[in-house]
């Protein structure tokens, strides 16, 4: 048997080392917070299933303190989640050629913020109307 010990790779804390990689850590770690309004969601629709009253119910519990200051945390979450998830976009892209010229980054990152701007007004635009 040899006498010599095998290198062992350190596995904690390697990812602290990279800018890069602690921003994609918050990044995946907000994703969390989107999957807890998700089942926010999936609850009142549930709940709306039961009937009136759950449904009153639950509009109530939405309405207390404790559920705005949920909600304003899980908005300031998704809100970051959307932002790195648009500037990793142009990483994870295969490179688009428009016209024999590569699009850079910052356009891609600017037309993803463009199409939700816009799709969000036009929804906005469609609940007012509908709202009227």
């Amino acid at each position: 048997m040899s006498k010599r010990k095998p290198y062992v790779r350190p596995m904690e804390g390697w990812w602290k080392k990279n800018p890069y990689f602690i921003e994609y850590m918050i990044h995946e770690g907000t994703a969390l917070f989107v999957a807890a309004y998700g089942f926010v969601l999936l609850f009142g629709l549930w709940r709306l299933s039961q009937g009136e009253a759950a449904w009153n119910g639950f509009v109530a519990a939405l309405r207390s303190p404790l559920s705005m200051l949920l909600h304003l945390i899980l908005l300031a979450m998704i809100g970051y989640h959307g932002y790195t998830w648009f500037k990793i976009m142009p990483r994870t892209l295969p490179p688009l050629i428009i016209g024999g010229r590569r699009v850079s980054a910052t356009a891609i990152t600017a037309g993803g913020f463009a199409a939700t701007l816009l799709a969000s007004l036009a929804l906005l635009g469609v609940v007012w109307g509908i709202s009227q």
